[in-house]
C-alpha cells in the first residue's frame, strides 16, 4: 500500500530545513511531496536544492490548510494520503503501524498516530494528542488534552482505539475516502476542517482510528498561537459552521441556540480579562456565522447519524466539575 507524505507550506524555509531530514530519513517507503501555497520566501528553492527527491507542488495562492490540500492532493496518485505539518518531528518506523492498520481493517478511513509536544516531549501536545472528540456543543477535546490541560504520557493511551476526528497537524486518509468527500471545506480556510471531515466521514460509515505505535512530536503554534485572535475567530465561526453541516436535523436548532448562548458566556470572560481583541473575534465569528449560514445548510448531507461520539458538555465536565484529564470523564 503505497503512503504519500504531503507536507503543506508557507513561507516556511526554517520549519522545512529543521524538519525534512527525519520525514526523508524515516519514511523511505512513502513518496514526499511538499504543496506550497504561493510562498513569497525561498523555501521551495531551498527544497529543490537540498532535497531534490521531493516531489513539489506549487498551488497558485494560500487557499490556507483546507484549499491548499484541495489544490494540491488531485496531484497525488497514492493510495493514503499522510497530510503532515511543516512542524512535525517523525520518529523511526512511524508509517509501519498505519499502513498495517490500513491493510488489515478496510472500514477504517482516517488514522491519527500519537501526537507529543516537541517543546516537552513527555506530554502530550494540544493539537489531537491520543485521538478528537467532541461534547453535544461541538467543542472539540482530545484524549490527552483538555481545554488547555495536557497530561503527561505515562502510556495511558498505547493502544489503538476508535476515535470521532483525527487532528490535521497528522492526518492519514485513504484516497478515495478524502475524494468521495470532495475533500476540506474550502470556506474554513483553517482550524477544525478536519473535524469537519471527519464528521462528514463518519456520517457515511466510515470509521477514524488512533493508533498509538507510531508517534510524532508537533511543536504547535507555527501558523498562528493561542493568543492570535485570529485563531479564536476561525476556531469560533468554524465551529459553528460544521454543527450546521452536520448536526442530525431534530437537534440542529437547540445545540446551535445552546452554542451560541455558550459563546457568548466565552466572550464576556474575554471582556473581564480585558481581552478586548478576542472579545470582538467572537462576535465576528457569529456575524460572519449568520451570513454564512445559508450555505453551509445547502451542504448538509443526505444523512446525519444521531449518535456521535462525546460529552454532553465538555465545558461543565471541566469547568464546573473540575474533570481535568480524560480518564476523569464518565
Amino acid at each position: 500500500m503505497k503512503i504519500a507524505v504531503v507536507i503543506l507550506n508557507w513561507n516556511g524555509k526554517e520549519l522545512l530545513a529543521q524538519f525534512l531530514p527525519k520525514v526523508l530519513a524515516f519514511s523511505k517507503d512513502a513518496h514526499i511531496y511538499v504543496a506550497d501555497n504561493a510562498s513569497a520566501d525561498d523555501s521551495i528553492d531551498y527544497v529543490k536544492t537540498n532535497f531534490p527527491e521531493i516531489t513539489i507542488i506549487q498551488n497558485v495562492e494560500n487557499g490556507g490548510y483546507a484549499k491548499g490540500y484541495n489544490d494540491a492532493l488531485p496531484q497525488v496518485e497514492e493510495e493514503i494520503f499522510c497530510l503532515l505539518n511543516s512542524d512535525i518531528e517523525v520518529t523511526e518506523n512511524w508509517l509501519a503501524p498505519i499502513r498495517s492498520e490500513f491493510e488489515s481493517n478496510s472500514e477504517t478511513a482516517i488514522i491519527q498516530p500519537k501526537i507529543l509536544d516537541f517543546k516537552q516531549k513527555t506530554h502530550f501536545e494540544y493539537a489531537g494528542a491520543a485521538g478528537g472528540f467532541i461534547d453535544k456543543y461541538g467543542y472539540p477535546y482530545c484524549r490527552g488534552r483538555i481545554f488547555h490541560t495536557l497530561e503527561e504520557d505515562n502510556g495511558q493511551y498505547n493502544d489503538a482505539t476508535e476515535i470521532f476526528w483525527a487532528s490535521g497537524a497528522c492526518l492519514f486518509i485513504r484516497k478515495h475516502v478524502f475524494n468521495e468527500l470532495n475533500g476540506f471545506d474550502s470556506a474554513f480556510f483553517a482550524h477544525q476542517e478536519e473535524i469537519d471531515l471527519c464528521w462528514r466521514a463518519f456520517n457515511k460509515g466510515y470509521k477514524a482510528m488512533y493508533i498509538s505505535e507510531s508517534v510524532v512530536y508537533h511543536v504547535g503554534g507555527a501558523t498562528l498561537d493561542s493568543t492570535n485572535p485570529r485563531k479564536t475567530y476561525l476556531n469560533f465561526r468554524n465551529s459553528l459552521c460544521m454543527l450546521a453541516k452536520n448536526l442530525p436535523k431534530g437537534k440542529l436548532i437547540p445545540i446551535i441556540f445552546s452554542r451560541l448562548v455558550l459563546d457568548g458566556i466565552a466572550a464576556i470572560q474575554f471582556l473581564t480579562k480585558l481581552q478586548f481583541k478576542h472579545f470582538i473575534a467572537i462576535l465576528k465569528a457569529h456575524f460572519h456565522f449568520y451570513a454564512r449560514l445559508p450555505k453551509m445548510v445547502k451542504k448538509r448531507g443526505n444523512s446525519q447519524k444521531k449518535q456521535y461520539f462525546g460529552q454532553k458538555s465538555i465545558v461543565y465536565s471541566y469547568f464546573i466539575k473540575g474533570k481535568k484529564q480524560y480518564a476523569d470523564l464518565s
